[in-house]
């Protein structure tokens, strides 16, 4: 089985005890660390620091107790510089948990990305991680970028809130990056869908596969196999169209020979005679082409004006009437109004 075959949020029951290799690693229960584990504490003092954005302070400010006392009870150290624009946290002698403080980091990352504190928080716990990927570099056109990322989201939320409750994960989309807050498993399929998204791929596709390998895996049978069969396969289609030229130029039959010289100036005066002209015999050449050119362009002029004193053809009204009235008399009709009449003449 794939490492995403399985739904993100399911937590199947975990294998305590093992001596070999194991084929799925997700299913290894990892033991928790307690202080018993390290009595001797940490050896150097380790620290982070991350600046937040300028409209970020007032919330920081307003939530810093809240993240002091979280981190207080994992013996981390807080601390805020409104001036700077920036917060620090620190380990001390007490703290007994050498990964604490990456977590202690991610929680001061995810809060300076407009993450709420409570679902910042939740980095702390042992089975919950973050994952903040950015997006900007992945699209070059911003046109592009800012159209793929509301496809992230989707209309009111709706895309962005399906994605949360099938990996089990909290999303933010916030500016070039997201955010995302969830179990290891789910983090990998959020981060799947949403480079993919940005590489021109519909959020919905990986959705749909998402919610059958949800019914899958509450199949006993079908758990431990190949789960290829009933996922479904997009086709990417190509839907660029290319301009085509107005005009296509067909290609010449090849020939090895070159193609043959054109004539120059001098072979065309040379075949028409005027090459042995004197230099007289050219100009008067030149002006009686002139003079017939303004002949035939005076020709046409007048033509063009007399077209609009041409009378139009008249044709006599009446005649034209009559015409149309006897081609349309129906002669039976006449007729039959006739006899009508004669008849109702005799019965008065």
């Amino acid at each position: 089985m794939s490492d995403s075959e399985s739904d993100a949020g399911d937590q199947t029951a975990g294998i305590e005890h093992f001596d070999g290799p194991v084929e799925n690693a997700w299913l290894l229960k990892i033991p928790e660390f307690k202080p018993e584990d390290n009595p001797n504490g940490l050896l150097e003092e380790s620290s982070f620091s991350c600046l937040f954005p300028k409209y970020r302070e007032k919330y920081i400010k307003e939530c810093w107790p809240l993240v002091v006392k979280a981190l207080g009870t994992h013996h981390i150290k807080a601390d805020l510089d409104l001036i700077l624009g920036n917060m620090t946290v620190r380990t001390t002698r007490k703290t007994w948990d050498p990964y604490i403080i990456l977590k202690a980091r991610d929680l001061i990352k995810l809060l300076s990305r407009s993450v709420p504190f409570e679902q910042a928080v939740k980095v702390l716990d042992d089975e919950i991680g973050c994952d903040i990927i950015k997006v900007k570099n992945l699209v070059a056109n911003k046109e592009k970028f800012v159209k793929r990322r509301s496809r992230l989201i989707g209309p009111n939320g709706c895309t962005l809130k399906s994605l949360e409750l099938l990996t089990n994960c909290y999303v933010l989309v916030q500016g070039a990056t997201v955010s995302a807050i969830g179990p290891y498993k789910g983090l990998q399929c959020v981060r799947k869908v949403v480079e993919e998204t940005m590489k021109n791929i519909h959020p919905i596709y990986n959705i749909k596969a998402l919610m059958i390998k949800r019914e899958l895996m509450k199949d006993e049978n079908l758990r431990e196999e190949n789960w290829e069969r009933f996922l479904p396969r997009f086709q990417s289609k190509n839907t660029t169209k290319r301009n085509k030229p107005k005009v296509v130029k067909k290609k010449k039959e090849y020939t090895p020979f070159p193609p043959p010289l054109q004539d120059s100036k001098i072979d065309k005066q040379l075949a028409s005679g005027e090459y042995f002209l004197t230099d007289e015999q050219k100009r008067s050449k030149k002006r009686q082409e002139q003079v017939d050119k303004e002949k035939r362009d005076a020709t046409v002029q007048k033509e063009r004006r007399e077209r609009d004193f041409v009378a139009p053809e008249e044709t006599n009204r009446r005649a034209a009437k009559a015409n149309s009235a006897d081609t349309q008399l129906d002669v039976k009709s006449l007729k039959g109004k006739i006899a009508k009449a004669n008849k109702r003449a005799a019965k008065s």
